[in-house]
C-alpha cells in the first residue's frame, strides 16, 4: 500500500493502526526519494495526528504463557534424554510440535501471566508434559524429517546452562526496561 493511500485511510477511519504506521516507516526507509505527492500526505498526516483528527492506535504488548512453560518442560526433558543417548535433539522443534497441540495462554499484564501460569500448572501440567513427550518420541522415531540438518557434536551440560542464561539474561534486560517505562508513565 502506498503512503498516500494509507493516510487517505487513516484519515477516513480517524485512527492510524501499528500496522499502518509501519509500513509508512518502510516505505520511508527504503525510498531513495519520495514523490511530492507522498510528502503533501505525510504533512496531512501530520496534521490530523497533532490536531487529533487521526489518532495512532497503541500497539497491544502480549506473551504466550505456554511458550515459556513448553520451553521449561522441553529443555529439562531433553538434557535429561541428551545424557543417555548418543544425539542432540533439536529443542525448537519439540517446541513447536507440543505447542502446536497445546492451548494458548495470553496475557497482557504481568497480573494475568501470573494467572495463566498458575491455571497452567494447577490444569494442564500433565497435558504439557505429555505433549512435550509426544514431541521427543516424534523427534527420536523420525530423524529423517530434516535431512538437510546437520547435527552437531552432543553439547555438554554447562554449554547448554550457559546459553540459557544468556537467553534469560536478554530477557530480563528487556523485561527490566519495560518495567521501568510503564513505572514511569
Amino acid at each position: 500500500m502506498s503512503i498516500v493511500k494509507i493516510v487517505e485511510q487513516a484519515l477516513s477511519d480517524g485512527y492510524l493502526t501499528p500496522v499502518m504506521e509501519a509500513e509508512v516507516g518502510r516505505i520511508c526507509n527504503t525510498a531513495s526519494e519520495l514523490s511530492i505527492e507522498e510528502y503533501m500526505s505525510l504533512d496531512r498526516l501530520m496534521g490530523a495526528l497533532l490536531t487529533g483528527d487521526v489518532v495512532v492506535l497503541p500497539r497491544k504488548q502480549f506473551i504466550n504463557v505456554m511458550e515459556e512453560l513448553v520451553l521449561s518442560e522441553a529443555i529439562t526433558k531433553v538434557a535429561e534424554i541428551e545424557a543417555t543417548i548418543d544425539r542432540t535433539l533439536d529443542v525448537g522443534d519439540i517446541a513447536a510440535y507440543a505447542l502446536n497441540r497445546l492451548p494458548p495462554l495470553y496475557a497482557t499484564t504481568e497480573e494475568g501471566a501470573n494467572f495463566q501460569r498458575s491455571r497452567a500448572r494447577e490444569q494442564l501440567s500433565d497435558l504439557i508434559s505429555k505433549q512435550v513427550t509426544d514431541a521427543i518420541d516424534q523427534s527420536l522415531a523420525h530423524p529423517e524429517f530434516f535431512p538437510e540438518r546437520q547435527l552437531l557434536g552432543k553439547t555438554n551440560p554447562k554449554e547448554v546452562l550457559s546459553q540459557v542464561s544468556m537467553l534469560l539474561e536478554a530477557y530480563a534486560e528487556n523485561f527490566e526496561a519495560e518495567e521501568q517505562q510503564a513505572k514511569e508513565s
